[in-house]
Order: C-alpha cells, then structure tokens, then sequence
C-alpha cells in the first residue's frame, strides 16, 4: 500500500513538473535539434561550395596558362562574386595580382591585393599581402604607401617578414641607419635555424 502511494506521488510529481517546465524542456530540445540540423546543412553547404569553387579554379587555371586572358579574369570574377570566402577565389586573386605585378600593372595588382586584404584575416595571409602590397607602392616609388601598407597587427612569428620589408623601404629611400635597425629587429625575431638568419646578416653588414 505503502508502495503504491508512493507510485501515485511520484507520477503526480511527474505531471506537475511536466506541466511546469515540460514545454520548456520540448522548446529547448527543438531549438537544439534545429541548431543541430543547420550545422549539418551548413556543412554540406560549405563543401558543395568549395567543391564548386574548386572548378572554376581550375577553369581559372586552365585559362591563364594558355594566355586567355579574357576567360581567365571571367573566372577571377565568378570566384570572387559567387565564392568569394572560399581559398580558391583567394588563391587566384593573388595569381593575378602576381601576373599583374610582373606585367608593370600595379594598379590593378593593388587591386588584387585590397581584396584578399578585405576577405581573409588569418594572420599569415594578411602578413602575405601587406608585404607584396608594400612591394607594389615600393615599386611606383611610393615610399609612405609602402612603410603604411606594413603596419598591420599580427602575431610575432610573422613579424620578421614585415620588418625586413620595412627595411628595404628604408634602405631605397637612403635611410640606412634605420633600415639596419628594422633588419636586426627581425633577426632578433627569427629563431635560430631560420634560414632567413643569412639574408638579414648580409643585409646589415652592407649597410654597416
């Protein structure tokens, strides 16, 4: 007897608490079940995207190897409209960028690199673009442009390549006391083995 009170009790805690907080708990189930779900979609979406992307890079590439330049710059364009977050539309705005470049146009290399400055913000290819766009401005004489393009946050392991840079902007501009100072802080910065110890010691011992 004992017993069965004990079942009615218990199963009426149960309708109460059910009562009470039951649509609640079905709520947040729901919610998590649909978070789930467009994770999911989400996912499926990024990779048919990428996959997309993918083929037009290729088409991308084909075009520039024969020298199409019209078709090549169609597909530049489809990668950046349709599938601009993607490391394919980034990948082949800094190819043209680069043919741009070696081609004397460096306006529209600038171009180029402004962009992918605006889609990607990991710190490797920020550090990338600020020093070819440096290398740009470096190149048209324009010095500030240049030594402005450089100053960007990024981590410390990066940092080396923007300094050296910096330096050689100092060094076209005849500043070779400061250009000395920019390539040591970036040998302080590099471990080591780095290879890039070498260039930097050359550097500063023909400006000392």
């Amino acid at each position: 007897m004992v017993v069965h009170i004990q079942d009615e009790q218990e199963v009426a805690n149960f309708k109460y608490f059910w009562h009470r907080w039951g649509r609640w708990i079905f709520a947040v189930l729901v919610v998590l079940a649909l978070a789930y779900l467009g994770y999911v979609l989400y996912q499926g979406h990024i990779r048919s995207n990428n996959e997309k992307a993918a083929a037009v890079f290729d088409t991308f590439v084909t075009q520039a190897g024969a020298n199409n330049i019209a078709e090549s710059k169609k597909a530049l364009m489809q990668l950046q409209q349709e599938y601009p977050d993607t490391m394919n539309a980034t990948q082949a705005t800094l190819m043209m960028a680069g043919s741009a470049f070696d081609d004397g146009k460096y306006d529209e290399a600038i171009r180029h690199l402004q962009w992918v400055k605006g889609k990607q913000h990991d710190d490797l290819l920020q550090t990338i673009v600020a020093q070819r766009l440096a290398t740009v401005y470096l190149q048209q004489g324009k010095y500030n442009d240049a030594l402005q393009a450089l100053d960007i946050q990024v981590t410390s392991q990066f940092k080396p390549v923007l300094l050296e840079t910096r330096g050689d902007i100092l060094q076209a501009q005849k500043k070779n006391a400061e250009a000395v100072a920019a390539y040591q802080q970036a040998l302080n910065l590099l471990s080591k083995d780095s290879v890039q110890r070498e260039v930097l010691q050359m550097k500063i011992s023909s400006l000392s």
